[in-house]
């Protein structure tokens, strides 16, 4: 009677997991008793123990995946938050916003066939009527979904200045006043740069970001009245450096370049779709090109790509209320794409000019500062840095990304959006006091740290650090930590003397 139970319970599909192939019957007067004479026998017969809901992938328009159609990224981390969900049984609210993989070719895919697929409740089905045959499974679906609560979804980019990790909505009267006092100051015939800087450090408004980020950066000038002249000779001025430089992308001499660009393009951010757009990709190997060839000194080196993201999507955010992580940007008038771009171009090589060491011959910057990590952190944290040398891990293996992507694959983009907000505040933010975020980002996993006990364990924990759900105020703690070590030890390099 129990085992009966057991298996009507699993049967509530027709695959379910542990069940026998299809062309053997199952013998249930001797289940108990029958045991594996092998390991591979025992494997071939549970090797769908975790298909849950499997059915469901033979609705993808009835055939298997061809080599035209890859499920992307966000498709499994899709998946793999929703199962940490089911375990963590924590709530979802409805989001505006949710992030949805790049589509190559529209809303609906066609089968080799001719006939049309269509997604329904996110997956596709072959067509109307094969949606209608499905209605049972996918309400089973949704009402076991619905019954256990979930974590909330937080999208990669949108709400980027409002979005905290419990998904909560900002405060609206503390936002209002700094943005009216940011307004007060833009404002001004000449933008006090300091007091901007100040009001900076915790954070800038989305609305007033764009404009504060070309002041903080150095691209625009602190009096008013010269900002658009200055806006349009610079933009003119790129665009000839285009006219210029951007044909030779195929002589002998810059193919190599060029090629490589081309190639590191489509991975910058690959879970986000803005970024999959061949016209933002356009837009970005044109940046990246001309930036190499005008510093030759480094030319283009691979992590220079991802420093043009933020930059990119802060100045298009000027111009979109919407979803900006799905928006078209071919849809924008070809003035303002032009703009944007010139704009993104300029503020990264801003940035550059202060950490171009880190791209030189040898990368003797980014060797720098990590020597310099490893040294703060033998003095700031004795048992990390024991734990470290105990398992022959080397700083180098986990913190040259660090230095060379200043921290964006191990952040969400819309925390890195945040953090620059303090970086461009604050003196020397990219090249001086990322090291101190550096450090203080590392014994923010201090406890998951010292529970590794192996190398390779380690450094797949320092590879993919879980903050796929930081927001606001993960950030805001980060910076005050790094900012109490940059206080604490930058001028008085003998205080955690061992």
């Amino acid at each position: 009677m129990a085992t009966d139970n057991r298996i009507n319970f699993w049967r509530r599909n027709t695959k379910v997991p542990g069940r026998y192939p299809k062309d053997t019957k199952p013998k249930f007067n001797n289940l108990k008793s029958k045991k594996a004479c092998s390991f591979h026998e025992f494997a071939c017969s549970t090797n769908d123990a975790w298909d849950i809901d499997d059915e469901e992938d033979d609705n993808f328009c009835g055939t298997p995946f061809s080599a035209s159609f890859t499920p992307s990224g966000q498709d499994l981390t899709s998946v793999h938050n929703q199962q940490l969900r089911h375990q963590t049984g924590e709530t979802e609210p409805v989001l505006p916003h949710i992030l949805t993989p790049p589509r190559d070719e529209g809303h609906n895919s066609q089968r080799d066939d001719g006939s049309e697929c269509e997604r329904v409740n996110g997956k596709f089905v072959k067509s109307s009527s094969d949606a209608d045959l499905n209605t049972t499974s996918v309400r089973s679906s949704l009402q076991k979904q619905q019954s256990l609560p979930v974590r909330p979804i937080i999208p990669l980019v949108a709400r980027i200045s409002d979005q905290n990790a419990s998904g909560a909505p900002p405060m609206t009267v503390r936002e209002k006043s700094r943005l009216d006092k940011f307004k007060q100051l833009l404002a001004s015939p000449n933008t006090d740069l300091e007091e901007l800087r100040k009001h900076s450090w915790s954070g800038i408004p989305r609305e007033v970001r764009p404009i504060t980020w070309r002041l903080l950066s150095g691209y625009l000038p602190a009096n008013k009245e010269r900002r658009e002249l200055v806006l349009k000779r610079k933009r003119e001025e790129y665009f000839g450096f285009i006219e210029q430089y951007y044909h030779s992308r195929t002589d002998e001499h810059y193919k190599d370049t060029y090629r490589q660009i081309h190639i590191d393009i489509p991975r910058t951010n690959p879970l986000i779709p803005l970024f999959q757009q061949p016209a933002v990709q356009e837009v970005f190997e044109r940046i990246l090109f001309i930036w190499a060839i005008r510093h030759p000194a480094s030319g283009y080196v691979q992590g220079i790509n991802d420093l043009v993201t933020p930059f990119f999507v802060v100045f298009l955010s000027e111009f979109v209320t919407e979803d900006v992580e799905n928006f078209d940007v071919a849809a924008l008038p070809l003035e303002t794409q032009r703009n944007i771009e010139a704009d993104s171009f300029w503020c990264m090589s801003k940035l550059l000019d202060g950490i171009q060491d880190n791209y030189t011959f040898a990368q003797p910057g980014i060797q720098n500062k990590v020597k310099a990590l490893e040294e703060l952190v033998s003095r700031i944290d004795v048992d990390i840095h024991n734990h470290f040398k105990k398992y022959e891990v080397e700083y180098l293996q986990f913190a040259f990304r660090w230095m060379n992507n200043l921290l964006m694959r191990e952040l969400p983009l819309r925390c890195t959006i945040r953090l620059w907000d303090t970086y461009q505040a604050e003196a020397e933010g990219f090249s001086h006091f990322h090291l101190y975020v550096c450090a203080a980002f590392l014994i923010e996993w201090r406890k998951e740290i010292l529970c590794m006990v192996d190398f390779q364990s380690l450094l797949m924990l320092l590879q993919n650090l879980p903050t796929i759900h930081w927001g606001n105020e993960e950030v805001g703690l980060l910076l005050a930590e790094a900012y109490r070590l940059k206080y604490m030890f930058a001028d008085a390099p003998n205080h955690y003397k061992r």
